[in-house]
């Protein structure tokens, strides 16, 4: 069952203060060779925000090889909320993402890349956006890049993959890539994982029924460091994963809620051993 997207354009849109659910956000933050980056990427996410609503930041370190460790272990000490998981190779970022949602307790999961191109002061709005649909099973809110501040190459590149994307899988997302998303822990807990997934969440979420709401976010430049992709490179994985999950879609059939049936409990049978005999049909 695929559920249909929801798109918000106001891109000025700020929850008010005490409208965020409380103690339910975890950042979890992708990191590879990003010194000059993520510790600063860390201390706005801090300050921008509710403390009441952040439970916390997890930082997934997919084996750096510069100063990205030393940068993020020197803020431990002043960052209650702040963790640090590294892996002891590298995986990719699906992985990373994978491994910090795995790790984290909260309800919902903000993603952000970690070069400090997602401007965490979008991450409240999203939030308030997924808590007010949320009674419509709409399970995640993807940010839109509106300004791209990447070269001209990326954004062409980037615009022919979203319209290629959406030919074939017709998820109706504007735009994939942006790394700036908030979802539900539990769905994406259940989803099938596989290297690249992380740039097919909307379609995947859709695959298994829930819904998908776009807001306008910020971008940003790249403040250190290179990126890691090429163009080249995308498109041949790009293409690959796109069979792959075009597949996956196409073979995932889910079954509606459907109805309990218990036999009718003898006589003399006391509200205590129904009750344990529900508890055995259950399981």
């Amino acid at each position: 069952m695929t559920a249909n997207p929801i798109h918000d354009h106001d891109k000025h849109a700020r929850p008010s203060e005490g409208t965020l659910p409380a103690d339910a956000i975890a950042v979890v933050i992708p990191a590879l060779n990003e010194a000059g980056n993520i510790g600063g990427l860390i201390r706005e996410t801090i300050a921008c925000i509710p403390a009441y609503a952040l439970r916390e930041i997890v930082v997934v370190d997919d084996g750096s090889d510069d100063a990205t460790a030393a940068e993020i272990q020197a803020l431990l000490a002043t960052v209650p909320k702040l963790r640090y998981l590294r892996h002891a190779r590298r995986a990719g970022q699906s992985a990373a993402v994978r491994t910090g949602v795995r790790a984290a307790s909260a309800p919902l999961i903000a993603t952000m890349d970690g070069d400090g191109q997602n401007d965490p002061h979008d991450i409240p709005a999203l939030v308030a956006l997924l808590h007010r649909l949320a009674p419509a099973d709409v399970a995640l809110a993807g940010g839109v890049r509106t300004t791209r501040r990447a070269e001209s190459s990326k954004r062409i590149a980037s615009k022919f993959a979203n319209w290629l994307r959406d030919a074939i899988l017709r998820d109706e997302c504007p735009d994939t890539g942006c790394g700036i998303k908030v979802f539900r822990r539990d769905v994406f807990i259940d989803l099938p994982y596989f290297s690249g997934m992380h740039r097919y969440l909307p379609a995947l979420f859709q695959a298994y029924g829930h819904g998908a709401v776009y807001h306008p976010v910020n971008d940003r430049p790249r403040r250190a460091g290179t990126s890691k992709y090429t163009n080249f490179g995308r498109a041949l994985i790009g293409i690959y994963d796109l069979i792959g999950v075009r597949w996956l879609i196409k073979r995932t059939a889910l079954p509606n809620t459907g109805t309990s049936v218990r036999r009718p409990a003898p006589e003399g049978l006391t509200a205590h051993t129904q009750n344990e005999e529900r508890l055995w049909l259950q399981n």
